[in-house]
């Protein structure tokens, strides 16, 4: 109470965030009552999701902090182009993956009962050793996507209460630590609670609110600035820079681009969302569906950032990550509203936050603790209270590593997307190419690990903005070496090595029955 009575500014928009938290956890109380007790339905909610569902957590999954928080910062200093980097090839190549791999990873998925793409791996090369190899790879790729969600809610409820806590927090407003405990809390209830399936009806609940609060934004927003003809035309007049891509984007750098969202095809978290479906048609809705939710979730949050710098809208502390909540903040003088909205952005975030505490846990327990001592050696309940265990040690170490607040959420994100990206041959190989050899993958890994390591030391750690600014190689993204690296690697190697077994390719490449 003394804290209200102190605030310079209405504590709506934090109550409204707070019921929508509560709703959540009313949620994976309700959901965590669906739970069959089995590691099966834990891990991947006993193959039982529907079409709907499929696409609801699919596309959940893959709108991070990256594409609502980070595209909106991004567009803010590199304008209308950044649409073209990510959104518009995103579309396509999402549902293309989807198409090649996913489905094809289901069926196999479900034949064998795998639960981790490293059991995949592990089978498919004939190689133990690539699954130990993997592992701290994958996690090591997907603890920055996790940084990705916790720093962009971080700087969007500061933005946002800024005034509201004077003599209580700088500036009055609340820091990242205490938003990152809440937001991991919540998550960690409802995924210890009831698993993959709790955290797919989760995605569900939050894809709808984002999305609708999304085109609520955009249109609040465009309003406040006369309409997006008059927000356009100032735009155009203070910043004519950001509406023109070649101004800030290369050729080169947007061709390169083209191999990011190849990084779908290796997300551990979406390839479990996979496994969840019912069948293959259940795939048919995401596949159709996928790009038009891109761009009902891109174009609105490339706007925005392009409008807000044309308006000359500050970013708090120059921190880009908060323009968008700046942006709400100042423009829609609402609180219930600025809760609203402030809520949807907090319901992207969560929706990818689950989906990967969950995979880690997945795959700690069934492809090191399990692989190591032996299927027997676990019932249902010990494989659940590791996979528990673990997902508490992930959410505490990615806690305390945002805690330093690297690089920003769109430099950041692309970086963790481009290790992902350029392990695509590898996946693509594995499920159409027989000459595949446990050599050429074993060695296409480690050249990924190693070029990717190299540009992201020189980029991130030493280099002289620390990831603010992009790296470029002859005007290149770095994942275009790191992409052609692996693949020649993957293919020469495997050209030059043992064939696997012919058991092998019986059990993944089975003959077309004859009619």
């Amino acid at each position: 109470m003394m804290l209200a009575q102190a605030s310079s500014e209405p504590l709506t928009p934090l109550y409204v965030i707070g019921a929508y938290l509560v709703l959540l956890l009313g949620l994976g109380v309700i959901t965590s009552r669906l739970f069959r007790g089995t590691s099966s339905d834990y891990f991947v909610a006993s193959r039982s999701i529907g079409p709907f569902l499929l696409l609801m957590s699919v596309f959940g999954t893959t709108m991070t902090a990256f594409a609502l928080v980070g595209s909106t910062g991004k567009a803010y200093e590199d304008g209308i182009g950044v649409y073209g980097l990510m959104a518009s090839s995103s579309g396509l190549v999402h549902s293309l993956v989807f198409y090649i791999v996913g489905i094809r990873l289901w069926a196999i998925g479900k034949r064998y009962g795998y639960v981790t793409q490293i059991q995949f791996f592990r089978a498919r090369f004939e190689s133990p050793a690539l699954g130990y190899l993997l592992f701290p790879i994958l996690v090591g790729l997907v603890v920055p996507y996790l940084l990705i969600g916790l720093l962009g809610a971080g700087a969007t409820v500061r933005a946002i209460s800024g005034g509201m806590f004077p003599g209580v927090f700088p500036n009055g407003a609340i820091p990242s630590w205490v938003t990152g405990i809440v937001i991991c809390g919540v998550v960690l209830f409802y995924v210890f609670l009831g698993g993959l399936r709790s955290a797919a009806w989760a995605n569900a609940l939050q894809t709808i609110v984002f999305m609708l609060t999304g085109i609520i934004a955009f249109t609040l927003i465009a309003r406040a600035l006369g309409g997006p003809a008059a927000a356009s035309a100032k735009t155009l007049e203070t910043r004519p820079d950001l509406l023109v891509r070649e101004e800030h984007i290369g050729v080169l750098q947007f061709i390169s681009y083209m191999l990011v969202p190849l990084s779908v095809g290796m997300f551990p978290h979406l390839f479990q969302h996979w496994l969840t479906a019912r069948s293959a048609r259940a795939f048919r809705l995401t596949v159709i569906v996928h790009p038009i939710f891109i761009a009902i979730v891109w174009v609105p949050c490339i706007l925005i950032g392009v409008w807000a710098a044309g308006a000359g809208i500050p970013a708090p502390g120059g921190n880009v990550n908060a323009v968008l909540g700046a942006t709400v903040g100042r423009l829609l003088h609402d609180p219930w509203m600025t809760g609203l909205l402030t809520a949807g952005i907090l319901a992207a975030i969560m929706s990818s936050l689950d989906s990967q505490f969950m995979c880690l846990g997945t795959m700690f327990t069934n492809d090191v603790i399990v692989h190591h001592f032996g299927e027997d050696h676990f019932n249902d309940k010990q494989k659940i209270l590791l996979a528990r265990c673990f997902i508490v040690l992930i959410v505490v170490i990615t806690y305390i590593l945002a805690l330093y607040e690297p690089a920003q959420v769109f430099d950041l994100g692309v970086w963790c997307f481009s290790g992902f990206g350029s392990l695509f041959p590898i996946i693509v190989g594995a499920v159409y190419w027989k000459r595949a050899t446990k050599a050429g993958a074993i060695a296409s890994v480690l050249a990924m690990a190693a070029t990717w390591g190299y540009f992201f030391y020189n980029d991130v750690i030493i280099g002289e903005a620390h990831g603010e600014d992009e790296l470029l190689i002859a005007g290149m993204m770095p994942v275009a070496i790191i992409f052609f690296v692996t693949l020649v690697v993957f293919v020469a190697v495997s050209l030059v090595t043992k064939p696997p077994s012919e058991e092998t390719i019986r059990k993944f490449f089975p003959e077309p029955i004859q009619k």
